[in-house]
């Protein structure tokens, strides 16, 4: 069982790059691993230093910016698109993020995510250019996100949109819990339904 997540607030990462896919969030060359640790530090490798020499990062990469932090990533339309690799979500999350922030997620991007426990979160595009105007003017600014009310709320501002999640993803991301977990809790449940249902 991993720590839930519920209300996030902090600072934010904007990648206001549309169209980026799994390979570029984590190159293929790194997918040689199963343990899900260790992927952060090659998150968007390709992106963030010349000839992949890390000790020469890109300074205009956001990453690479030292104003930009927190655990909030904010993308452009169309992200994790591409190959299905799980990694992607690994890397992310390993790297510090518990949120991600676009228009649109690739399907099988988004559901590695949930059951990574990343928080996806899709916001119409007139949302995601307020909260990227947002941060090119104010890299300090902060987001909350709230899982049980399903909101984004940009703190300055007060702006509030509404984001949608199934009820058994945001359960299990309330309380930490992977799909056993999930099932172990409504054990009790099972159990008085079979009782109650025999044929």
């Amino acid at each position: 069982m991993k720590k839930g997540i519920n209300i996030i607030r902090s600072t934010a990462v904007p990648l206001n790059i549309e169209n980026v896919d799994t390979d570029q969030i984590i190159p293929a060359r790194f997918l040689k691993a199963t343990n899900r640790e260790g992927f952060g530090k090659n998150l968007f490798r390709d992106w963030r230093y010349e000839n992949d020499d890390e000790s020469k990062p890109k300074k205009d990469f956001p990453l690479n910016n030292p104003v930009y932090k927190g655990k909030i990533l904010v993308a452009a339309k169309n992200f994790g698109c591409g190959s299905s690799r799980e990694h992607a979500a690994w890397a992310i999350k390993d790297a510090g993020f518990d949120v991600v922030v676009s228009s649109f997620f690739a399907d099988i991007f988004k559901n590695n995510s949930l059951n990574n426990f990343l928080l996806p979160v899709t916001v119409s595009e007139k949302f995601l250019q307020k909260i990227f105007s947002v941060f090119d003017s104010n890299p300090s600014e902060e987001l909350e996100v709230n899982l049980t009310s399903q909101t984004i709320k940009i703190i300055s501002s007060g702006e509030t949109e509404s984001f949608d999640i199934t009820h058994y993803k945001k359960t299990c991301l309330l309380n930490g819990y992977d799909d056993i977990d999930y099932l172990l809790s409504s054990k009790e449940d099972i159990t008085k339904y079979e009782l109650e249902n025999k044929f």
